[in-house]
């Protein structure tokens, strides 16, 4: 029914572009002068819905059109990669409010002196996944950094995962709750500190993969399993699609794993400001504007190299 209703969406969205798109045609036509600045003020909106519309054509994939779950995690460098995951953190809630989508922090683990550890968000709107899926990997900070006390310079690293998230009605993975073992646990906050008396967060391990999925940022332990079982779902789902897609790279010769290996992007804050996106080549000389959550170009980019990533 949700595929329905979205394609009936879509479907009005052309129709209500077309319309406007032949009003404009016909302002045009009657070539009277006085009707120039209304024409020309219609011409920019035009032109930027069908660049957006022509770009929800390039995604086709099953979860694309739906909601996704965005976790960052900082890597190996302590402090340093905190602060760094907090930043992503910023640049992405930034994104999704330029989006108009909406952001729900699910999980969040604070780092000892600063940043964040990791956090699970839960981003809602049209087309969510299938855009965020472009920031899926590794990315690398290159900066002087504001904790060493002579200044050096520090590159650090964090992992951007994306997952879909998919309603019990059209999961293709079915959950056997005889497979879960369920630890509840005090949560705590930064330093290790408790936040709350009772045993309120909660960790599922999947027995027959051995993912484990916690949760700790709601206050009952019953929202926190929720929580948790989200992501478990979507987790399993994008097992199940990596598998769909492998067995299909592989008979087309072209599967390659993601690991943390595989650097995605880089954000150069010194000598010189430059974010680069290594499997597109797009890059940006205004790193600040990017951190602030101008992150389309790199995504259009990536959604279009992906039809044909072996071109130069």
């Amino acid at each position: 029914m949700k595929k329905l209703a979205d394609l009936r969406e879509e479907l009005e969205g052309w129709t209500k572009l077309e319309k406007r798109i032949t009003d404009a045609l016909e302002l045009a036509e009657m070539e009277d002068e006085s009707l120039r600045p209304d024409l020309e003020g219609e011409l920019g909106p035009i032109e930027k819905e069908l660049e957006q519309r022509e770009l929800s054509t390039l995604l086709s994939g099953p979860y694309d059109r739906g909601d996704a779950l965005l976790t960052i995690s900082s890597g190996a460098g302590g402090t340093e990669s905190n602060d760094w995951a907090a930043m992503l953190q910023r640049m992405y809630l930034r994104w999704i409010e330029r989006r108009n989508f909406e952001a729900e922090v699910l999980d969040l683990t604070e780092g000892e002196e600063a940043g964040i550890k990791s956090v699970t968000i839960s981003v809602k709107g049209r087309l969510a996944y299938g855009l965020l899926h472009a920031e899926k990997g590794v990315h690398r900070l290159v900066r002087l950094s504001p904790f060493d006390s002579a200044h050096r310079r520090h590159t650090s690293f964090a992992q951007v995962e994306v997952l879909p998230d998919v309603s019990a009605d059209t999961a293709t993975v079915q959950i056997n709750p005889d497979d879960l073992r369920i630890d509840v646990y005090r949560s705590a906050g930064a330093g290790g500190q408790n936040v709350q008396k009772n045993s309120t967060a909660v960790r599922i391990t999947h027995l027959p993969t051995g993912l484990v999925v916690s949760c700790q940022n709601e206050r009952s332990q019953m929202q926190n399993r929720e929580s948790a079982m989200r992501v478990l779902q979507a987790r399993l789902e994008d097992i199940a699609q990596q598998e769909r897609d492998k067995e299909l790279a592989n008979l087309r010769g072209e599967y390659v794993k993601t690991e943390w290996g595989s650097q995605i992007r880089s954000y150069v804050l010194h000598p010189y400001q430059m974010v680069k996106d290594h499997r597109t080549d797009f890059e940006v000389g205004n790193a600040q504007s990017v951190l602030d959550g101008d992150l389309d170009g790199f995504i259009e980019a990536y959604l279009r190299w992906r039809l044909n990533p072996d071109k130069d």
